[in-house]
């Protein structure tokens, strides 16, 4: 299994101590803010589950990511295939961090390493990134790492219901372009 590793940060597979962080970030409103329901601990332990399959199958996907000079687990991060039912397909890079993380470029610092990954390893030809259209914070990293949006591809996620989750935005960027 590949592990990332940045200047700060690990991006690793996941162990049984990151399950009771993972739960809370999944509990905490505001980390989930742009991504629908709070989940409870069964559902949080069944995503890792889901991870770690991933994992297996594929030889990539979600890494958890730690901080290299302490150990502690702040978040996610990595590359994904689409699901199925969107108006697009391809794989997508990612990321959600525990709020005690956010503003220190994390995230940028994660999401490049996995660009990297993707391009370098699996020679992925474009890696495409999703948000909500209110997710400001997430489209920030987006154009930090190198990635554009063309309006014209930004859609409705038809998993969700009217509302704010619902309008979303697309941003690519392709092989060549920052590695």
């Amino acid at each position: 299994m590949t592990e990332l590793r940045t200047d700060r940060l690990l991006l690793r597979r996941w162990q049984d101590s990151d399950l009771a962080p993972w739960a809370a970030m999944n509990a905490d409103p505001e980390v989930r803010q742009h991504l629908g329901g709070l989940l409870t601990r069964e559902q949080s332990d069944a995503s890792v589950a889901r991870f770690q399959d991933d994992f297996d199958r594929r030889g990539y996907g979600w890494w958890a990511v730690q901080l290299r000079a302490t150990g502690e687990f702040i978040g996610f991060a990595g590359l994904d295939q689409v699901d199925d039912g969107m108006p697009f397909s391809g794989v997508e890079i990612g990321w959600r961090l525990a709020r005690p993380a956010w503003g220190q470029g994390y995230a940028t610092e994660a999401a490049s390493a996995g660009l990297a990954f993707g391009f370098k390893t699996l020679g992925l030809p474009e890696i495409l990134a999703v948000t909500t259209a209110t997710n400001v914070r997430s489209q920030a990293v987006m154009r930090r790492i190198g990635m554009t949006r063309d309006p014209a591809d930004d859609f409705d996620d038809p998993t969700e219901p009217e509302g704010p989750l619902r309008p979303n935005v697309l941003y690519r960027i392709a092989r060549g372009l920052r590695v």
